[in-house]
């Protein structure tokens, strides 16, 4: 019998793989365009292998920017496909809203569960729709405290959803192997399974949809949404849910028209088909010790790899509204949780090879990888070019007092300041023409207006690149440490105001200081000719304590403005509610 070949899964294909050709050509070409002109240039004086290892490192540096570039204008200039049709009548399977929970604050999260549970209650003809609480917590003071907010949620949602608890006595696996032996003992009750994070919220309709979606498409067996980051109040805070609701969706168009069917799964805030996820996603203990043995750490990205694998669809569906999540409030929070991302992507380097993976599978593994390695590479290319100078047998690229370019051999001056201006553009050109593009579309309407939208594009790449050198410095440190074999562990999220003192961003950062001191002894020693140049970076890094303190202290309303600060989401505004009444019920002091 013939196979009946699908137009819609052809033209999906097509689009997919031109997507895939456009993003890996364009910045392949940028990546080699740079490599040629800094050659020419840098080797001006005679080659020299400082020279070709310069060239490498920008040429490697100028891919990555340039495949991030590539991927905002992909997605500003695409348009997802258009969902299948969802079945006719009411939604027949079941399913269940996955918590795991691991030394949270119980109250919050729970009043989150209550939140989403009304949401649910007030759509019409509700379908079957339970929640399971998977508790890790190590902690048994927190741990009482979930029995006392799980006894206060289930006599609130008494005539709701069912709502389940329970607490591991051994978290073999964390969060992934959580869910793991759930769905293992438990799965079987359900057909869908909705994961989530502690700090996710979901409104009942954001729910619905996403269980119509992926009954109406058979092949489907994760579909992950874009959650929207809320609650932020700090000045980094702010900043980072600016960029996440404001540029975001651009950058996750951009992922989803590459990925095809093929992924991304974030770990949260995604519906997964039961079956699917059974047959398909049992995580194996990689051979060896941490932090590169052991259980996988980032587990989402291999996850999204072995359903692919196993045939089934993963697909990202940006136009689903009503998913959001927190956010950290400080630089110190954020690079823990980064240090704990760091590792688990550099485990995938014994992944990769695994047997029967897609290719693009393995690529977006790489990708995972390569983003922890592009800080060092940086960091290796201003090395080289410090120590390329007192190499360059007394060949003087700075004649000219107070003139802060380089002049090169056979009038290669314009190149080097044309190369720096292109490698520059590629950092800020997306962002630009985003904003051009919400300004264009009407959606700047959401953010304030053309005028404010714009201004808070231009102060969060003013703050971003102000603290870039302070991340650099942090993901580098991660990444030397995964390297050395130290294992970072899985720390638990700090979900508070986050408000640093000058004293706690000191004894954080202090060694930042250090780095960004020590650089610019070095390079005035070395190569003074290139101080001015470091300055950008190595400033930050000298006074790193006072940013973090400063980005953590709460910033003037109206800053960074994002929608929910007009229009108040629904289930937000639930969630703060049940919060308010909670907190007014005093919890019992445990030993």
């Amino acid at each position: 019998m013939a196979r009946v070949i699908d137009p819609k899964q052809t033209a999906t294909k097509a689009r997919t793989g031109g997507a895939r050709l456009l993003a890996l050509s364009s910045s392949l070409l940028a990546a080699t365009a740079a490599g040629m002109v800094f050659f020419i240039y840098g080797a001006a004086d005679g080659v020299s292998l400082i020279d070709v290892a310069r060239t490498v490192l920008i040429a490697l540096s100028t891919w990555w920017l340039a495949w991030g570039a590539a991927t905002a204008l992909l997605g500003l200039t695409s348009r997802q496909p258009a969902a299948a049709t969802p079945l006719a009548g009411p939604i027949r399977g079941k399913t269940v809203v996955i918590v795991p929970i691991y030394n949270e604050d119980p109250k919050g999260t729970f009043a989150r569960i209550a939140a989403m549970d009304d949401s649910l209650d007030a759509c019409p003809a509700r379908p079957h729709i339970d929640f399971a609480i998977l508790s890790d917590t190590r902690d048994n003071a927190i741990a009482a405290l979930e029995q006392q907010w799980l006894t206060t949620l289930i006599a609130r949602q008494a005539a709701l959803g069912r709502i389940f608890y329970r607490r591991r006595s051994d978290n073999t696996g964390r969060k992934a192997g959580n869910i793991e032996e759930f769905i293992t003992n438990s799965g079987g009750a359900w057909d869908y399974a909705v994961i989530l994070d502690a700090d996710s919220l979901m409104e009942g309709a954001t729910l619905l949809e996403m269980i119509r979606r992926i009954e109406a498409d058979p092949d489907l067996g994760l579909l992950q949404t874009l959650p929207r980051v809320i609650g932020a109040r700090s000045i980094f805070g702010r900043a980072m849910q600016f960029a996440a609701v404001f540029h975001s969706p651009a950058f996750a168009r951009g992922l989803a028209a590459m990925q095809g069917r093929s992924g991304p799964f974030w770990g949260h805030n995604a519906i997964v088909r039961v079956r699917a996820w059974a047959e398909s996603c049992g995580l194996p203990a990689l051979s060896g010790r941490p932090p590169f043995g052991g259980h996988i750490m980032s587990h989402d990205s291999v996850e999204a790899a072995l359903l692919a694998r196993a045939g089934w669809a993963v697909r990202l569906d940006d136009d689903l509204d009503g998913s959001f999540e927190g956010g950290p409030e400080n630089i110190i929070d954020h690079a823990k949780r980064d240090r704990r991302w760091c590792q688990g992507n550099l485990q995938h380097s014994k992944v990769i090879a695994a047997p029967g993976l897609l290719l693009w599978s393995r690529f977006a593994l790489f990708q995972g990888i390569f983003a922890y390695l592009a800080p060092l590479i940086w960091l290796a290319f201003i090395a080289a070019s410090i120590a390329a100078i007192p190499l360059a047998d007394e060949l003087n690229y700075f004649p000219y007092a107070n003139w802060p370019f380089p002049v090169f051999p056979n009038n290669q001056t314009p190149k080097a300041i044309g190369l720096a201006l292109g490698v520059f553009g590629l950092l800020v050109m997306p962002k630009f023409l985003i904003g051009l593009d919400a300004v264009l579309t009407g959606r700047a309407r959401g953010f304030g207006g053309a005028g404010k939208s714009l201004r808070a594009v231009l102060a969060e790449l003013a703050l971003s690149s102000l603290v870039a050198p302070v991340l650099l410095a942090f993901q580098s440190r991660s990444v030397i440490q995964v390297l050395l074999g130290r294992d970072g562990g899985w720390p638990p999220n700090n979900r508070g105001d986050g408000q640093l003192t000058l004293s706690e961003s000191w004894l954080a950062a202090r060694w930042i200081t250090a780095w960004g001191i020590g650089g610019m002894l070095i390079t005035q020693f070395l190569a003074p000719v290139l101080t001015l140049w470091l300055l950008p970076v190595a400033l930050p890094m000298i006074i790193a304590p006072l940013l973090i303190c400063w980005t953590s202290r709460t910033a003037a309303p109206g800053h960074f403005p994002v929608p929910a600060d007009q229009s108040q989401p629904a289930i937000i505004a639930r969630y703060g509610a049940i919060l308010a009444v909670w907190s007014m019920i005093t919890e019992p002091k445990v030993a």
